[in-house]
């Protein structure tokens, strides 16, 4: 029986890759890598820059991708081959090392088939992610601050390439708001999961009775725009101020007045980029940022329409999201899918994985 169960396991795992060869469709995936490949051979392809990275990106993705199923194939049969040596020589430490290597896996296969889920109209897309500290006080702007490292670490251990574009600092420690760019295909279907509000107790190292304290931030994921989704806005709609970028503290930390605050006036929403060198590189990433925003904006406008029609009156689903407790016990627990573990220090290290995982699975089967 012992011998029996990794090869019903194998079996299983062999049927999911196959399932997830076709919804990534494998076939047509080489395809268009030949295609980008002609693209990226042009001799022209560098003037227009913007064009070449979107080429060259989308390429490197579409090889890893190709790469991850074909190995995953590979370590499949490889480890059939295992364990028919194992049986025909009847070697434990075979069998052993066989039955290992379908636990890691297990593991690999779940991960791709996350992938599969992500199937939304905005899903493949960049994000645009930005955390503000909200009720709590200055207890709330560490938290904030404790999140914006958390999900950049979680970038850096995946190799995601992100970018700070804006930081509001605090008084006295932490953050008050945040945006960063994650570029890399998937972000947005990936990171629009942790979209909410989290919530922190935990002694207050900023209280001198050492009392606990409960604190909160939100998160909020935007997918980036693209060329066939732009949104024509109009001068007028736009009040631009131009000010000196600051460090924590208020430091100053830029001798000219860099940074930039975009007010879009029909609908007042504001965005502000202070991390670039220039005041032409801050102003573009505020336009992108404010790009991004109304087409969220209208994208929920209509979720509400056809909500109205459908008689929908639930709430998002993305408020109070997550909980991490760090006092009178360590544990972080996922409020919808009821995920927890009680590593806090690797949680807010960047390891959100089960978090993540989860979450697409959950909102796939509560759609």
């Amino acid at each position: 029986m012992a011998i029996q169960e990794p090869r019903e396991a194998l079996k299983e795992h062999q049927a999911t890759l196959l399932s997830i060869e076709k919804v990534l469709d494998v076939p047509s995936m080489r395809d268009e890598v030949a295609r980008l490949e002609t693209e990226a051979s042009a001799p022209d392809l560098w003037d227009d820059q913007a064009k070449a990275q979107a080429v060259t990106s989308r390429l490197s993705f579409v090889q890893g991708e190709i790469a991850k199923v074909t190995g995953l194939r590979q370590r499949l049969d490889d480890v059939e081959v295992m364990l028919d040596l194992a049986d025909e020589m009847d070697d434990d430490d075979t069998r052993i090392e066989a039955v290992n290597e379908i636990e890691s896996l297990a593991k690999a296969v779940g991960e791709l088939e996350v992938r599969t889920l992500l199937s939304g109209e905005y899903d493949q897309r960049e994000a645009l992610v930005t955390i503000r500290a909200e009720a709590g006080g200055v207890d709330a702007a560490d938290f904030a601050e404790m999140l914006l490292r958390m999900y950049t670490r979680y970038c850096e251990r995946h190799n995601y390439p992100f970018e700070v574009l804006d930081t509001s600092w605090a008084e006295e420690a932490g953050i008050k708001s945040a945006t960063f760019s994650v570029k890399v295909p998937y972000a947005y279907g990936t990171l629009s999961v942790e979209q909410g509000t989290h919530r922190l107790v935990r002694i207050s190292p900023f209280d001198n009775q050492g009392r606990r304290q409960t604190s909160f931030a939100g998160v909020e994921v935007l997918p980036v725009v693209e060329q066939v989704d732009h949104i024509e806005i109009p001068d007028d709609d736009l009040r631009v101020d131009v000010y000196r970028s600051s460090g924590p503290g208020g430091q100053g930390v830029n001798t000219t007045d860099s940074a930039v605050r975009i007010t879009h006036l029909p609908t007042n929403i504001v965005v502000s980029c202070q991390n670039e060198r220039s005041q032409i590189q801050n102003r573009a990433s505020a336009m992108i940022v404010l790009q991004s925003k109304l087409l969220e904006r209208s994208r929920q406008e209509e979720q509400a329409r056809m909500n109205a029609l459908k008689g929908d009156s639930t709430g998002s689903w993305g408020n109070q999201m997550r909980s991490y407790v760090l006092h009178p016990y360590q544990m972080v627990k996922d409020l919808r899918t009821d995920v927890e573990t009680g590593n806090t220090t690797a949680v807010l290290d960047g390891e959100i994985d089960d978090f993540i995982e989860a979450g697409i699975r959950w909102r796939r089967t509560s759609a």
